[in-house]
Order: C-alpha cells, then structure tokens, then sequence
C-alpha cells in the first residue's frame, strides 16, 4: 500500500478542526501537480474556510470527497461528547492534544455516559480521535478512518490523470455538513456543472459485500434521479469494473446537500464498502478499493 494512504490516516481531523488535512493535501498537490496530466486551478483559502477546490480543464462535473472524521469533544468532568456517529465501546483509546500537551486516553462507560480516565483535566472543547493503528495483509486494509481517508485517497490518484472537471474536498460531513452549498456556489459562479460523484465509503451488509467490487448506492435516506444512475450504471457494466450495487434506506452523504441545493445537478454516491463503520476497526477489501479508483477514472472521462 502506498506510502500516501498511510501518510493520510496519521493525519487528524475531526470536524471542526479540518485544518491539518487541507495542510497535508496543499502541500501534496503543490508537490505533485507538476506531474499530472493537467495542471489545476487551486482554491483555497479563509474564503473557503478548509475546504479545498481543484479545478482541471473545462469541467462539466465534480467529485466530492470530505475530510473530516467523527471523534470526541471534551466536557466537564472528564466527560466525552460525540461528534457525528462513532461507535462508544469501553477501552477505546483515544489520542488528542490541549494546551499542556498531548492526550492519549480511554472511554469509560458509566450509566450511558461516556467519560475519559486521563490523569488530569482535559482543557473543555478539546477534540479527540481514535488511536490509530493500522493492518494491511494481501487482501484488506483496517485502521481507523478509512471513513473518508479512502475517499481522499481516491480524489488524489483520480488528479494524476483527470482531464476535466472539479475536485473538491469538503468540510463537517461527518457532524451536519454545511460546507457543500458555498462550494456548489463558488463552482458555479466559476465553471457551472451538471454531475457530481461522491467520493466515499459505504457499509458491508447483507447485499454488499467485500471483494465484490466498488459499490454503486442506488439510493439511502436520499434518492438520485434514475435517468443519471442508468448512466452511470451503463458506463460501469461497458468498463468491465467489478461493482455492486447498493440500495439503502438510511444513511447520506454530501449528496444529500447536492440534491437540495438550488441547481440542477446529478449526483451519485460510489464507494468502497467497509465493515465495523465508524470504529477504530474500520475494515475495506483492497480489491474493492482498488475498483474504485479505477471505476472513477473511467467514469470520469465519459460523463
């Protein structure tokens, strides 16, 4: 597994505190545009808050991936709020950093509260993560965060060949979302699109499964207009991609702000399932990964 993957899951970036990934991915794209087949416009920015914004080409359609992972807030008396949806198991540990240094903790439950046991007071509002600790074999990748390191991982190989198009790395999806509609705004006001694919992971279930190839969500809580999925579904069965197709009733994703937006634009959500969803065990078929990029490559250059 490359070295850029591991560099991503080391970074942390709870919502809210996205600051350090835009950081990493700057000064990776910076480092690397020079090699790719076309060189972006890059935006970036306090206009932007830590959202980031690559623009290739003359683009008709975007990809969307967010940065930010669940994790912890500190309370008082050593108490643990969380940010968006992680699993709370007793002895998870947790790592973080406050004005008097570096955190590394376990979550204590105590009558459906979670507490932290680190020896001293914790400065309030300080955001903590999952201790990461990362297994590759032949066939799988498990760490933490794969939720959505590998839909960043994703994004970035896509850049070494896209043509055309928009790429942007979005903020808070994991606790609400918020960034997406001042994203869509600025795209098209700049270069106005008529597709977007998000760039994310998915849940292993009893109809999507590992080593099955990329998923292709049909719908969860929000449903994309058939006419594009029937699109998107003939380009993938021409590509000879491994995929499956996922059909769900709960769930979202950056979609769901791209579809209540105020423009007319396409979305589908594509991705790589995982199991133990929202876990520092976070567990995805490096087959079906690699699918995905390949699968996003392809369709990236027909839409």
């Amino acid at each position: 597994m490359s070295k850029l993957l591991i560099d991503l899951l080391e970074i942390n970036s709870v919502s809210g505190n996205e600051s350090p990934m835009t950081d990493f991915l700057i000064e990776y794209i910076w480092k690397r545009k020079d090699h790719w087949k076309v060189q972006p416009e890059v935006y970036f920015g306090e206009d932007f808050h830590d959202c980031l914004l690559l623009k290739f080409g003359k683009p008709t359609g975007a990809v969307f991936s967010h940065i930010d992972t669940i994790g912890f807030s500190t309370r008082y008396e050593n108490q643990l709020i969380p940010i968006g949806g992680p699993e709370i198991e007793q002895g998870t540990r947790l790592i973080g950093h406050d004005s008097l240094g570096p955190i590394s903790c376990k979550i204590i439950l105590n009558d459906d509260f979670a507490f932290h046991d680190f020896p001293r007071a914790i400065d309030r509002g300080t955001l903590l993560s999952f201790e990461q600790s990362i297994t590759i074999d032949d066939e799988f990748i498990q760490a933490a965060y794969l939720d959505n390191r590998l839909g960043i991982y994703n994004c970035l190989k896509l850049c070494e060949e896209l043509e055309n198009g928009w790429v942007a790395f979005s903020t808070y999806e994991e606790h609400g979302g918020g960034s997406v509609p001042y994203l869509l705004r600025f795209i098209n006001e700049n270069e106005p699109i008529k597709f977007a694919l998000i760039s994310d992971i998915t849940w292993v279930t009893e109809g999507v499964q590992h080593h099955n190839g990329v998923a292709i969500s049909l719908r969860d809580k929000f449903i994309p207009r058939k006419k594009f999925l029937e699109k998107i579904l003939s380009l993938a069965e021409e590509s000879g991609i491994p995929y499956q197709l996922e059909v769900e009733g709960s769930g979202g994703s950056d979609g769901r702000e791209i579809q209540f937006s105020p423009y007319p634009i396409d979305w589908c959500f594509i991705g790589a399932p995982e199991d133990n969803v929202h876990t520092p065990q976070e567990k995805v078929s490096l087959k079906d990964l690699q699918n995905m990029v390949d699968l996003y490559k392809y369709l990236m250059k027909r839409l």
